[in-house]
């Protein structure tokens, strides 16, 4: 749902397309306790990571893990917010606090679970 889907940016209202392109673990690639997940958006990579602790609390207060696939789709639709919101469509990176990584995970496991047309 949130891997490849077209969001409309709140100061151009142009519609900008954001694939999902590639998950990574950020301890090695930049020293930060976080995974990276790369979207193009229109062609352009931009990145959003997701802190490591967030794992952890979601863990602590489900018993469930955060899957790869999740991680995706909590970025997606952080990166959707964001882009709608008018945060930034010139930003290559984006971070996200443990509380804002479960904020999403929760809006976008909702966004999934409800009937409804899929908007790309």
């Amino acid at each position: 749902m949130f891997g490849d889907f077209t969001a409309t940016d709140r100061w151009t209202k142009k519609p900008v397309h954001c694939v999902y392109q590639a998950l990574i673990v950020a301890i090695a690639t930049r020293h930060a306790d976080a995974v990276d997940v790369k979207f193009l958006v229109d062609g352009r990579t931009v990145w959003v990571a997701l802190p490591h602790p967030a794992w952890v609390e979601y863990k602590k207060r489900t018993g469930r893990s955060i899957t790869d696939s999740l991680a995706v789709e909590i970025a997606g639709h952080y990166l959707r917010s964001a882009l709608e919101a008018g945060e930034g469509l010139g930003r290559d990176m984006y971070s996200l606090t443990t509380e804002q990584t479960l904020e999403h995970l929760e809006a976008a496991v909702s966004a999934m679970q409800s009937p409804g047309p899929i908007v790309h």
